[in-house]
């Protein structure tokens, strides 16, 4: 029997999937279960109509992450720390501080797990951080940290 899957099965196959199952295996653990559904003519055109959703909706997510990755390129965060003799910094920017300077300077809603730093910031100076806004869009936001 042929079964479309609506969840993920292990051994079996990831949502979406069409698989040929046992008819035992179908009626006695995957329909009732609700794990998938019998693949009728019916059911591959609602499969069909819920992949090019999908497509449209991934399509208009990557048009929107290119927009924002303008923005913040053009974007300039300035952080202010407090600094000892000779501009030693007291600890250090982690990307905390940058997500939240970025949301009161720019107005733009940054997560901070998404901002990619090597190494934390110990120094005064103008930074590049990378910001991954979506899995094929990366961009560069201009960091400048200053004396309190």
């Amino acid at each position: 029997m042929k079964i479309i899957l609506l969840e993920d099965v292990k051994a079996l196959g990831k949502k979406g999937e069409i698989v040929t199952v046992s008819d035992g295996y179908a009626r006695n653990a995957i329909l009732p279960k609700k794990l998938g559904v019998e693949a009728t003519s019916k059911n591959l055109n609602d499969l069909k109509l819920q992949n090019q959703h999908a497509d449209k909706v991934a399509a208009e997510n990557l048009e929107h992450a290119k927009e924002l990755a303008k923005t913040v390129e053009t974007q300039k965060v300035v952080v202010k720390i407090k600094t000892g003799e000779g501009g030693k910094i007291f600890g250090s920017i982690s990307t905390k501080e940058i997500a939240q300077a970025a949301k009161e300077q720019t107005g733009l809603d940054l997560d901070k797990k998404k901002m990619q730093l090597s190494d934390p910031i110990k120094a005064l100076g103008t930074y590049e951080v990378s910001v991954k806004l979506h899995p094929k869009v990366t961009a560069k936001l201009s960091v400048q940290v200053v004396e309190e």
